[in-house]
């Protein structure tokens, strides 16, 4: 049998097409992701409150239904929150579920 050789594509050609990269820093993930500085404020405020009410539950000791059932949601609905999944909850939905476990949210406005 008859081998032929067939000559590979030109790789230090290939790698010689560098296409510049843009680096640009953020102060956060929220402001990476958002369009605009009042959509990182929601959303890292919505983060900041999911963790506390996960860090809640997590100390006492609540399975994601027994969460469930003292925030007033769904399993599937708490599952979303203990994996923080900002994206599906509104603050107000938030600020009901933190009060349904008897706490109290405090806003406070700092300068940016």
């Amino acid at each position: 049998m008859n081998r032929r050789t067939v000559p590979k594509a030109n790789t230090a050609a290939r790698s010689a097409e560098v296409y510049p990269m843009s680096t640009t820093t953020y102060a956060s993930v929220w402001d990476a992701i958002a369009d605009t500085p009042e959509q990182a404020a929601n959303l890292r405020t919505r983060a900041e409150l999911m963790q506390k009410i996960a860090s809640i539950v997590q100390a006492n000791g609540w399975t994601q239904t027994q969460a469930a059932t003292h925030c007033g949601i769904t399993q599937p609905r708490m599952n979303d929150l203990l994996r923080g999944r900002v994206s599906r909850f509104s603050l107000d939905a938030l600020v009901n579920i933190a009060t349904a476990i008897g706490r109290r949210v405090h806003v406070e406005l700092t300068l940016a």
